[in-house]
C-alpha cells in the first residue's frame, strides 16, 4: 500500500504551516505521511476520528483549569495508557501522531500533541507549553495556568516540579518566559527537529534527516542555518551539484553578518563541486 505523493504532502504542509490558523494535527499527520509512505488519506482521516471521539469521553465542561487538567489525566494517562518512556527516543514512530494514537506511547511534544488535540475539541482552554528539553501542556491563562506532563501520564506540576524538569535540561532556572503558549509552527519545528535528531545518530537514515530538514525550510520563520544543514546533507547523499549550490546560497544569506562562515561555507561547497570529478 502507498500513500500520498510527496511533492503533493509537501505542498499541502506549506499551505497550512503558512495559514493564518494552522492547524496541528493536520501538520503533524502530514509529517507522518512524509515518514510512512503506508498512511494514505483514509488513515489520516482515522488518526482526525481518534482523536474527536476521546474528545467525546471528556466531561462536559469540568470547570477551572486544574479539573480540565485531572480529567484529561484520567481519560488520556490512566484509561487508555497514553504516556512515554526512555525507549520511546530511540523510535522514529514516536514521533509519528498516527503511531503515537496506535502505541499510547511517544515523545513529550508528541503526547502532548494528543493532549493539545482531544482538550481543544472538548472545549477546554489548552494550549502546549515548550519548556527546555520536555515539552507540556497548559490548561486556563497565565495567571492560573495548570501544567500537566503527558510524558508522565498526564501528571498535574506543581511551580516546583517545573522548576525541577528545566533545571533538569539546562541546569538553568525557570523563566516566566518559558511559559508562554507554543504556536503550532513552534511545535512542528521542534517535532521535525526531534526527527532529525534521531536520524543524526543514525547516519544510514540521512533520508530521513533530509525530508525533515526540507518540511522545516517550509515552516515560517525557520532558521537559516538549516539551509546549511540541507546543503552538507546532499552532499553527504551524492547531490554534490544541489548540496553545493545550497550552500553557496546560504553563504549569501550570513555573508553580511559573517563575512568569515561565509568564506568557509563557499570552501566547503567547492569542494562539493571538485567531488564531481
Amino acid at each position: 500500500m502507498s500513500g500520498i505523493e510527496p511533492a503533493e504532502l509537501r505542498r499541502r504542509f506549506a499551505e497550512e504551516a503558512r495559514a493564518e490558523r494552522p492547524d496541528l494535527s493536520v501538520l503533524c499527520l502530514l509529517v507522518a505521511a512524509v515518514a510512512d509512505r503506508t498512511l494514505d488519506e483514509a488513515g489520516m482521516d482515522a488518526a482526525q476520528v481518534e482523536l474527536d471521539q476521546l474528545a467525546g469521553q471528556v466531561p462536559f465542561r469540568p470547570g477551572a483549569p486544574r479539573a480540565w487538567a485531572v480529567a484529561l489525566r484520567d481519560l488520556l494517562g490512566e484509561r487508555y495508557g497514553f504516556r512515554g518512556s526512555a525507549a520511546d527516543y530511540e523510535r522514529l514512530e514516536s514521533s509519528l501522531l498516527h503511531e503515537v494514537l496506535r502505541r499510547r506511547r511517544g515523545l513529550p511534544i508528541l503526547l502532548s500533541v494528543v493532549w493539545i488535540e482531544v482538550a481543544r475539541r472538548a472545549g477546554a482552554p489548552v494550549h502546549g507549553v515548550a519548556l527546555p528539553g520536555h515539552f507540556v501542556v497548559g490548561f486556563g491563562p497565565r495567571r492560573e495556568q495548570v501544567l500537566v506532563d503527558p510524558f508522565d501520564g498526564g501528571r498535574v506540576l506543581t511551580g516546583r516540579d517545573a522548576e525541577l524538569l528545566v533545571a533538569g535540561a539546562t541546569g538553568a532556572p525557570l523563566d516566566e518566559s518559558m511559559l508562554v503558549p507554543a504556536e503550532p509552527s513552534d511545535v512542528v519545528l521542534r517535532i521535525l527537529n526531534n526527527v532529525r535528531a534521531w536520524a543524526t545518530a543514525r547516519p544510514e537514515r540521512s533520508d530521513v534527516a533530509l525530508w525533515a530538514v526540507e518540511l522545516s525550510l517550509l515552516v515560517p520563520h525557520h532558521p537559516a542555518r538549516l539551509r546549511y544543514e540541507r546543503g552538507q546533507l546532499l552532499v553527504q547523499r551524492g547531490d554534490f551539484v544541489g548540496g553545493a549550490a545550497e550552500l553557496e546560497e546560504y553563504a549569501g544569506l550570513v555573508e553580511v553578518v559573517d563575512a568569515a562562515l561565509a568564506e568557509r561555507v563557499r570552501e566547503e561547497a567547492l569542494a562539493a563541486r571538485a567531488l564531481m570529478n
